[in-house]
């Protein structure tokens, strides 16, 4: 009898691990065998996922800044408290696997009148119970249950993944904004040393008009170069401190004035020893895309839930323990109890409610498909993107740094030629702008150039670990629910 019980229970466990889910397949990658530009060297180095954002960004006031954010930025605490929400909806579909049991205990007194009985007397009666209950489980069959589990699993699986995602976002942001501040920072103070020297050059200018031996043209046009510089001023004063209030929000808290003070481009270089490997790397680096196959998943687990709904549902409920009329007699033997109430359904006319929930479930997985093909194109297009841009920034900067070295020899010539009677003011004025305008050209191509470095590191899946804070623990601990 013990081994006729084993035997039919082993045999309920095995139908119920089976499902209908569909046998996942990942789709094709819709995107190259590999990347159009890309130096020999690259697959001797890391990847960029193996790369600490700590490692990476090296500048010491950068890292305090990222540190500051992953633990009091909005955006990524929102992402992290998903993922305990997604968990806990997972802990809540999983436990429908397994049957709910509880304890009750009950008294009930009841006054029956007179007409209700034959003696013809009004009773009084009494009845206790203490017992156990199962109620309303599933037997799942046909893996109804289990798949919703599955979906549950894979959704909670991605929510994961995007936080991952936010975090290197985050990070990719803070150090763009620092980037920005400190290239208008670097304009700001180009901008003011090119003033004094305008400055310096109109007051000369002033007392040649006024002694005659500079004409009034001479003079008006070394005002225009001191109002243009004044304007130009005003405006990186601007870009300065709306580059601080980037920088405040994406930190979430007050920054510290220590971490905001200009530093020169090439005391600040990141490492760009980073590996793009091959596009195919891309599926197990790139959170958002790990995140999308997840989801991916989850909507092919949905399937086999929306086809096990044709089958029938088996529900068992049931009860035991003791019942007496009075409380001393609850445990006197013979007063044990006990009900067994299976059920089963079985669809049979639903106005094709459940063809149309398997054909929008099927839908959805399409869905998915698109969307995760979406998603690894687009990685594909950011990493394609920041590897043509990296070697053409190098040349474009040392071109640019060579065009700032001749227009300052030309100034200088330009302004011995005039001091010496043989040249024009006209000529000085030309070679200072044209000085003025290559200096700021150079800053910007440095900015764009780290920038463009930062974007690799974000396309490559780099910034989501390797810090010195606990993003998570941080942002849990700071939660008014926990």
């Amino acid at each position: 009898m013990r081994a006729t019980k084993l035997a039919a229970l082993s045999a309920a466990v095995a139908m119920s691990a089976c499902t209908m889910i569909p046998k996942y397949q990942q789709p094709d990658t819709a995107v190259a065998g590999k990347y159009e530009t890309q130096s020999a060297g690259d697959a001797n180095r890391p990847a960029a996922t193996d790369i600490g954002w700590w490692d990476f960004y090296r500048d010491e006031n950068l890292r305090k800044l990222i540190q500051l954010a992953l633990q009091n930025n909005r955006d990524l605490r929102v992402s992290i408290l998903n993922i305990e929400q997604a968990r806990a909806q997972y802990r809540i579909q999983r436990a429908d696997l397994l049957p709910t049991l509880s304890a009750q205990a009950g008294g009930t007194i009841e006054r029956l009148p007179a007409d209700l009985l034959t003696p013809g007397e009004p009773a009084v009666e009494h009845e206790y119970t203490v017992g156990g209950a199962v109620a309303s489980y599933e037997v799942d069959l046909f893996g109804r249950v289990r798949s919703l589990s599955e979906s549950a699993l894979q959704s909670y699986l991605a929510t994961e993944e995007t936080r991952k995602a936010a975090q290197i976002s985050l990070v990719a942001e803070v150090a763009n904004a620092w980037l920005t501040l400190q290239a208008d920072l670097q304009l700001r103070s180009l901008t003011a040393e090119t003033l004094v020297n305008q400055r310096a050059s109109y007051k000369i200018e002033k007392a040649g008009f006024d002694a005659g031996t500079a004409t009034a043209l001479d003079l008006s046009q070394s005002e225009t170069q001191v109002r243009s510089a004044e304007a130009n001023l005003a405006q990186y004063d601007r870009q300065a401190q709306q580059d601080v209030n980037a920088l405040t929000l994406l930190v979430g808290a007050p920054i510290p004035k220590p971490l905001l003070h200009a530093e020169p481009f090439d005391s600040i270089r990141f490492d760009e020893g980073l590996s793009a490997g091959l596009p195919s790397d891309l599926l197990t680096r790139r959170p958002d895309i790990v995140a999308a196959e997840s989801q991916l998943k989850a909507a092919n687990a949905n399937i086999g839930a929306a086809r096990a709904a044709f089958f029938p549902r088996i529900m068992l409920t049931a009860s035991g323990g003791t019942a007496s009329a009075s409380l001393s007699g609850l445990f006197d033997g013979g007063s044990s109890s006990w009900s067994f109430g299976p059920s089963i359904s079985m669809p049979i006319f639903d106005y094709g409610r459940n063809k149309a929930n398997l054909d929008v479930a099927k839908v959805n997985a399409q869905i998915q498909i698109a969307s995760y093909q979406k998603a690894i194109q687009a990685a594909f297009h950011d990493v394609s993107d920041a590897l043509d841009s990296r070697e053409t920034f190098v040349r474009q900067e040392l071109a640019q740094a060579q065009l700032v070295s001749a227009s300052g020899t030309a100034f200088r010539l330009s302004t011995e030629r005039y001091q010496q009677g043989v040249d024009g003011y006209l000529n000085v004025l030309v070679s200072q702008r044209s000085l003025y305008d290559a200096q700021q050209m150079l800053v910007k191509v440095q900015l764009a150039r780290e920038s463009n470095t930062v974007s690799l590191y974000r396309a490559l899946g780099g910034g989501w670990k390797g810090g010195h804070v606990d993003s998570e623990s941080a942002a849990s601990s700071s939660a008014p629910y926990s």
